[in-house]
């Protein structure tokens, strides 16, 4: 009986604790500093109440406030813990864990890329059983214009780095007469201002005849473009309209993962 009932209190937890999470919840998310009302009407408690916990929290340095104007914001501490936890993360595995579900609730083959030294290289793969019957192999490195992969990138890592790549494929696709890429830089830049106006990149028949394909950016703690997440399909199977039933998924995937690496939108 004694022992059961240590077990219980063991799950049951430190109420106090959970309770006064609310507050760092609530600063982990403003936009600045807060006063004690504000902060304490967010986590759904008293300013009395609050106040108590707070004046725990400083003294571990969880939180900090302002001498001048008494708001309240996260402290040295709390910093440290998310500095630690960031460092732990690893966006590939985190993705890898997430893609199985995600497939089944798409219907369709997906896909994880990142930036390497050549461009957009995939790196893992999860086939749908609806298989697509595509040449790609784990390894390869897509085209910036022609691709959906290749958008992704190119519209969300620095202009900087991407032009000369861009001049440069747009010059080859001219010479073998291609005319399923922009006919200049100024073409391609307005189509990568819809894809981050969009938050995806989207290819229908323009790298792989019949095929449909998405890509979905996920960002890191400083805003950068860790990876992103494929879809593609037959077009006879696969949703290809914006806010559809691939559409949408895919980009909640891409922003709880975001999320999850500490970016803040």
């Amino acid at each position: 009986m004694d022992s059961t009932a240590n077990m219980t209190k063991e799950r049951a937890g430190i109420q106090s604790v959970e309770v006064g999470f609310a507050l760092l919840e609530v600063l982990s998310q403003a936009h600045g500093p807060l006063m004690l009302r504000d902060l304490a009407a967010a986590a759904g408690m008293s300013a009395a109440k609050a106040h108590r916990y707070l004046v725990s929290f400083q003294r571990l340095q969880l939180v900090v406030q302002d001498s001048s104007n008494t708001r309240y914001d996260l402290g040295p501490a709390a910093l440290k813990l998310g500095l630690a936890s960031l460092s732990r993360l690893d966006a590939i595995k985190l993705a890898r864990e997430r893609i199985a579900p995600l497939m089944e609730m798409i219907g369709h083959t997906l896909a994880l890329a990142v930036w390497g030294n050549h461009g957009p290289t995939i790196v893992h793969w999860e086939e749908s059983p609806q298989a697509v019957t595509v040449n790609l192999r784990l390894g390869d490195v897509m085209p910036l214009l022609s691709s959906a992969t290749g958008r992704c990138f190119a519209a969300f890592v620095s202009r900087d780095a991407i032009t000369p790549l861009l001049k440069d494929e747009i010059a080859r696709a001219h010479k073998q007469g291609r005319t399923d890429v922009p006919a200049n830089l100024a073409d391609a830049r307005a189509l990568l201002g819809e894809v981050r106006q969009r938050g995806a990149a989207r290819v229908v028949d323009t790298l792989l005849q019949g095929i449909v394909g998405f890509c979905v950016p996920v960002f890191d703690a400083d805003g950068h473009i860790a990876l992103g997440i494929v879809a593609l399909g037959p077009k006879g199977s696969f949703d290809p309209e914006w806010d559809g039933a691939v559409h949408t998924p895919l980009l909640e995937a891409a922003r709880q993962l975001s999320s999850d690496l500490g970016f803040r939108h």
